[in-house]
């Protein structure tokens, strides 16, 4: 959950294309997402930690939560300090709309996505998925974005483990996904990258390699058993769902799209 917090603030980077000043205020916005969500972050996982005293009672499902952890660390602790846990559940209500909004702006940000590599011609159907209406929001991409999220928690209906093993992707892809650029930056690009005008200067290199660095220790931590024994149910997918979207990805250039695919378009 720590590393979870951190997630996301590359949506500053998606929405650029619609941003006034985008190559400063593009970097701003990074930065200030992630002091933002790890002061927050730390508050929030640092008041829950305290609040846990029996884990495998949170973990019951007979609890008062039926085994939601999270809601039962609210519940109780309302309940033992004021014989009610009605604000454990206001405090999980407001918990929820934090996760609406999360939810909205991560649609936001990847149908820029879909948006943009539809305009460059790497996404099937990509004239559908690129179009903008009268507002200029590239509307047919949301609702690809929004059905694609919407079909996926339907997994969780019929079974816990394919939803799980889809989710698994959201740290550790979403990491590998910013740390690959930085890997290549500090490395076969590290002479010919030229900065923009936000940059670290002097610092660049050794800011990568930290990052680079850390991405790869978390990526082996995420990867270990979250609990033993193991067991189809408490197997950690993580390994298989990002190896296997890694390698889909490889065999797709290889095959495919490098003899097609000749990047990003511009217009500058």
């Amino acid at each position: 959950m720590s590393q979870y917090t951190l997630s996301g603030y590359d949506a500053s980077a998606h929405m650029t294309e619609e941003t006034k000043h985008a190559d400063k205020n593009g970097p701003r916005g990074i930065i200030s997402a992630v002091g933002i969500s790890a002061i927050f972050g730390w508050l929030y996982i640092l008041g829950v930690t305290f609040a846990v005293t029996n884990i495998p009672y949170l973990l019951d499902e007979d609890n008062d939560a039926s085994g939601y952890a999270i809601a039962e660390v609210f519940y109780s602790v309302f309940k033992n300090r004021y014989g009610s846990g009605v604000g454990g559940i206001l405090c999980l209500g407001l918990a929820a709309v934090a996760v609406f909004f999360c939810g909205m702006s991560s649609i936001t940000s990847n149908s820029r996505m879909v948006y943009a590599f539809s305009r460059d011609g790497a996404m099937p159907l990509s004239s559908v998925w690129h179009r903008v209406n009268r507002q200029e929001v590239p509307i047919n991409a949301v609702w690809l974005s929004a059905s694609i999220s919407f079909c996926m928690a339907l997994t969780y209906l019929g079974s816990t483990v394919a939803f799980q093993a889809m989710v698994s992707i959201a740290t550790i892809g979403l990491y590998i996904a910013y740390a690959l650029p930085i890997f290549f930056r500090v490395t076969l690009a590290r002479k010919s990258f030229v900065p923009g005008p936000f940059n670290l200067g002097r610092y660049s290199i050794l800011v990568g390699w930290i990052a680079v660095t850390w991405v790869a220790i978390i990526s082996i931590l995420f990867s270990l058993p979250v609990a033993y024994p193991v067991t189809n149910e408490t197997l950690n997918y993580t390994p298989v769902a990002v190896g296997g979207l890694l390698l889909l990805i490889v065999l797709t250039w290889t095959l495919s799209a490098r003899h097609w695919f000749r990047g990003p378009k511009t217009n500058i």
